[in-house]
């Protein structure tokens, strides 16, 4: 599964350059993972998603352990998988590697997520795409099902927008969205002529200071070559006439 990502990851052509094998360079980066309590989004091919934060990672033991609710249904369909991998962004940085068979770790007043030590861990610099913000007199929208209520049609307006992925509006009183989640057929509607059809991918949930809404933090998928040019034409565009307003012209 992790090999496949790297081949798409898109900045080399060797899947090798991408992979880290020393056992201290990986031990840093499990440590930067825990001690920054970066979410980390772990995924099984069945479509289980679940968010934690590593909290262990002792290299003498060979242990790592994630966070775990055992009232959430999904740390038990975790441990149930076969193949489950794990994804977090460091910055600029995107981690991810396969996780070993795991164990749920009880204790009086606490649940863990017990896996063995990883061998390779992925190590992708995310790309730099330029992001502009939408223009709100377009009222640029992206409506979907929503993930956890399939009856609920949701339309949450697209803070900003790049090639590699958007930003939501996400009011206070909408049901939450979880980080990895995945979700197809987004209907995107950025103007009259920018309109398309994609998935995307949840990565970051944040609060918006200011209110009790949160910004959503998103990745296109199965985004098509037709659809990347039109988001691109669209991107130009605004930036152009941001540049314009600027001026004053």
């Amino acid at each position: 599964m992790l090999a496949r990502d790297a081949e798409s990851a898109g900045d080399s052509d060797h899947e090798g350059d991408f992979r880290v094998f020393d056992p201290k360079e990986i031990a840093h980066l499990l440590e930067q993972l825990r001690d920054s309590n970066v979410p980390v989004i772990l995924t099984s091919p069945d479509g289980t998603a679940y968010t934690t934060v590593l909290t262990t990672c002792d290299a003498n033991t060979g242990h790592v352990c994630f966070s775990a609710d055992e009232q959430h249904g999904q740390p038990a369909r975790l441990v149930n998988a076969e193949d489950v991998a794990a994804v977090a962004y460091l910055d600029s940085i995107k981690v991810q590697f396969e996780v070993p068979r795991m164990v749920l770790v009880r204790s009086t007043h606490e649940c863990a997520l017990q896996t063995g030590w990883p061998r390779t861990l992925y190590r992708f610099q995310r790309r730099s795409s330029f992001r502009v913000k939408t223009l709100d007199r377009t009222s640029p929208a992206a409506s979907f099902r929503h993930p956890s209520i399939p009856d609920m049609l949701l339309s949450l307006r697209i803070i900003d927008v790049s090639i590699g992925g958007c930003s939501l509006l996400q009011p206070a009183d909408t049901p939450p969205l979880q980080p990895g989640t995945r979700i197809p057929n987004v209907h995107v509607d950025l103007d009259a002529d920018t309109r398309f059809t994609a998935g995307i991918q949840l990565h970051h949930v944040s609060s918006l200071h200011e209110s009790e809404a949160h910004r959503v933090g998103c990745e296109w998928l199965q985004l098509g070559g037709s659809a990347e040019r039109t988001l691109q034409r669209y991107i130009d565009g605004t930036q152009k006439r941001r540049r314009m307003l600027a001026l004053g012209t």
